[in-house]
């Protein structure tokens, strides 16, 4: 194994809120990178760590890979992930990174070249699909054998319903904090129109899914972070 140098920037993705917290997949991902840049002389510059959906098709939709990304572009790194699918599980989405002004490289397969890192994308978002379809498989069944889904008593469906939206708040805001921290740490953002013009700048997405920022969305932003 040939000895790493330069700078790196860290990313690491898990898709459910339950592996983020526990950590589950996060110490595999870490294990890779730790392994594919041990000797030589390298130095991570910073680490990203997003839960989220390796389909999601727009770089707005992932917060921390922007951010990660622009880390890198500022000082000329290079991104590390510990495996492809951890970027995404589109190919649409792989071609326009391997197209982009940050290089990348997956710590499980360091030589690989763009025309195999394509290939790979594709067997990524087919493998992506299948889990979809046999979920849904799986419901259907669930259906045909008279399985009721969802709650039974709607005023307990409701509840549970705010207590979900109220809990995407909660770790939207928590997916956010570092950003809005980067944006005033490094741009002497101070009042809300400062922050709100610089995450739309960004392309970061609102809680809404649009990229346009308002002050009035920035203060319910800080206020969550606040009271965490």
């Amino acid at each position: 194994m040939s000895s790493r140098t330069g700078k790196f920037v860290a990313y690491y993705r898990v898709s459910t809120d339950k592996q983020g917290i526990s950590g589950l997949g996060l110490a595999a991902q870490r294990d890779l990178v730790n392994t594919f840049l041990n000797g030589g002389k390298w130095s991570i510059i910073g680490e990203f760590t997003e839960i989220e959906s390796g389909t999601r098709k727009k770089l707005k939709e992932r917060p921390f890979l922007t951010a990660a990304l622009e880390l890198a572009r500022k000082n000329k790194a290079t991104l590390v992930v510990a495996k492809l699918d951890r970027l995404a599980r589109d190919v649409e989405f792989i071609s326009t990174l391997l197209n982009g002004k940050v290089p990348f490289v997956c710590a499980d397969m360091p030589e690989a070249d763009k025309t195999f890192l394509q290939m790979m994308a594709v067997f990524a978002e087919y493998e992506a699909k299948r889990i979809s379809e046999r979920t849904q498989q799986a419901l259907a069944a669930l259906k045909r054998q008279g399985k009721v889904l969802g709650s039974p008593n709607p005023e307990i469906g409701s509840l549970a319903g705010i207590k979900v939206i109220m809990q995407k708040a909660e770790d939207y805001a928590s997916k956010i904090e570092p950003v809005v921290n980067d944006i005033i740490k490094k741009s002497g953002a101070t009042t809300l129109r400062d922050i709100a013009a610089a995450l739309t700048a960004r392309g970061i997405q609102t809680p809404r899914g649009n990229v346009s920022w308002n002050p009035s969305q920035v203060s319910n932003l800080l206020k969550r972070i606040g009271s965490k």
